[in-house]
């Protein structure tokens, strides 16, 4: 059986993911078989793994520093909001049908338990160590009797629990102590230690407030993690884009990228690799009149495609596009952004909202139909030299992605230039078609997710929106996974010299395997 530890945090975007990455990439590198575990995700970030299932992308992160492929074992339950305080509940890997949040928690919650319990039994005869993630706060009164991924799963597996604070947020002393106060006395037990994350300054002017935390909750602190800038991973959700936001003074030389962030916009992580060009400036827009000068604009995926759709034209910024179209700027869709740049979307079941049908912006000749099945895949494309806002032809081969969507798109004019070409779907090899690009090469529409994230392809892009201002091309290229390694390795540096591994690794010998 493995050993286990357990992070849980005070409060949401205190660093349990990251410092659950962390540890994955410390104890691969000390050569034992690790794993990371959330029993329960809710985000709209979502992956999807080689045998067509989906799960959180923090846990692909996890997998990733861990040296593990993705597997839907890793996160058995994610629930992706779809608004008016419902849900999709997606049980290992597939979804179960919508809910609002009163029906999960009250009804549901327990029973997709069984499915959290399976997936760790599992884990535990493959791998020497679990490295397992809570969510939110375990303290959550009002929650806690139908809880699923934070004390539910520690006592399931008598694991030992470090309870993580975020001192830049300010009052990690009273969150830390409030948290031990809130918990029953036999869930207290199981925190062994508390951890400080993202500090900055003097370490040396917070040790009385160390003595004072150790001194009042019997807990030591086994480390304090300082602020890391430019982390260079997978944010897990849509927290993060609050830093992200339109900046009125462009940075000279660079380009402008702008990404229209929807109430409901999904897997953002699309754009992680453009934002990390060196010639690159990415920000969110939620409001027209700060959608700025940009060289491209990025209309990404959505959970709720009409209802998100109805709120950019509600609020002006599907005008602005439209406008911005019109003057040259190019424009990119993503799944449920490629939808919306059709004429129509019809969802003649409800499957998203009550409207039957509402018009798109009218951009590409396609119309999209919801249906009740969803279309799961990893895929590799072919780009067989489409010209893109007056680019020169862009070739690529080998384009890893991956396809998450609802409703089938249907073209409504004979003669249609597509993007890509997917070549494997499934592993399975395949010629079809994906996207649709406008008769004036100005708009364009793809399903496939992570296209951005072929090095070559990314570059050639960039470049043709270089030349478009009459700037010199940069032959370089990045090597995406290259950084990504470094960065699990930075971050592994840090953390661990950060924490007390001794104490850390026996705090976890001391822990009992699990007997489920």
């Amino acid at each position: 059986m493995s050993k286990n530890i357990m992070l849980m945090g005070t409060s949401s975007h205190v660093g349990k993911s990251i410092i659950t990455t962390a540890l994955c990439r410390i104890f691969h590198r000390y050569g034992l078989k690790v794993v990371p575990f959330k029993a329960q995700n809710m985000a709209l970030n979502s992956y999807v793994t080689r045998d067509g299932l989906e799960m959180g992308r923090a846990q692909v992160a996890q997998a990733e520093a861990a040296g593990l492929e993705p597997a839907v074992d890793m996160n058995p339950v994610l629930l992706k909001p779809t608004g008016h305080s419902c849900s999709q509940v997606i049980i290992n890997g597939k979804p179960v049908g919508d809910m609002s949040a009163r029906e999960y928690h009250t009804g549901y919650s327990l029973k997709a338990f069984s499915a959290v319990k399976k997936a760790l039994v599992r884990l535990q005869e493959q791998y020497d160590i679990l490295v397992i993630e809570g969510a939110g706060s375990p303290a959550e009164v009002n929650l806690k009797a139908n809880d699923i991924v934070n004390m539910r799963v520690a006592k399931h597996l008598n694991a030992p629990v470090l309870l993580i604070a975020d001192i830049d947020r300010g009052g990690a002393l009273a969150s830390l102590v409030g948290t031990l106060e809130l918990l029953d006395e036999d869930e207290r037990a199981l925190v062994k230690g508390l951890i400080i994350n993202k500090f900055r300054g003097d370490i040396t002017l917070l040790q009385p407030a160390l003595d004072f935390l150790e001194e009042k909750t019997g807990k030591p602190v086994l480390g304090v993690v300082p602020h890391i800038e430019e982390m260079g991973i997978d944010d897990e959700d849509s927290v993060s884009l609050e830093e992200k936001q339109f900046s009125p003074q462009a940075s000279e030389g660079k380009l402008r990228l702008a990404v229209i962030q929807m109430p409901k916009i999904s897997n953002f992580t699309d754009f992680a690799s453009l934002s990390g060009e060196p010639d690159v400036e990415l920000y969110y827009v939620q409001e027209a009149s700060r959608l700025g000068e940009p060289d491209l604009m990025l209309l990404p995926g959505s959970k709720n495609t009409t209802e998100d759709l109805l709120h950019l034209r509600e609020c002006g910024l599907e005008g602005a596009i439209k406008e911005k179209v019109q003057q040259g700027t190019p424009l990119w869709g993503i799944c449920g952004g490629y939808q919306m740049l059709g004429e129509k979307i019809r969802d003649p079941y409800h499957v998203e909202s009550s409207h039957e049908e509402v018009t798109g912006f009218g951009l590409l000749p396609i119309i999209t139909t919801f249906s009740k099945g969803k279309l799961l895949a990893q895929v590799k494309a072919t780009c067989t030299g489409m010209s893109f806002a007056g680019s020169k032809p862009l070739q690529a081969e080998n384009m890893p992605g991956y396809e998450i969507h609802m409703g089938k798109t249907e073209f409504t004019v004979s003669t249609v230039h597509h993007p890509f070409v997917i070549t494997q779907c499934s592993g399975g090899n395949m010629t079809e078609q994906d996207g649709a690009i406008s008769s004036d090469g100005m708009v364009l529409g793809t399903y496939i997710h992570g296209i951005f994230d072929h090095d070559g392809f990314r570059r050639q892009l960039l470049n043709s929106l270089r030349q478009k201002k009459g700037w010199q091309v940069i032959s370089e290229q990045r090597n995406q996974h290259k950084e990504k390694e470094a960065a699990y390795e930075r971050l592994a540096d840090v953390v661990e010299k950060s924490l007390d591994m001794e104490k850390l690794s026996a705090i976890m010998d001391e822990g009992e395997d699990c007997s489920c």
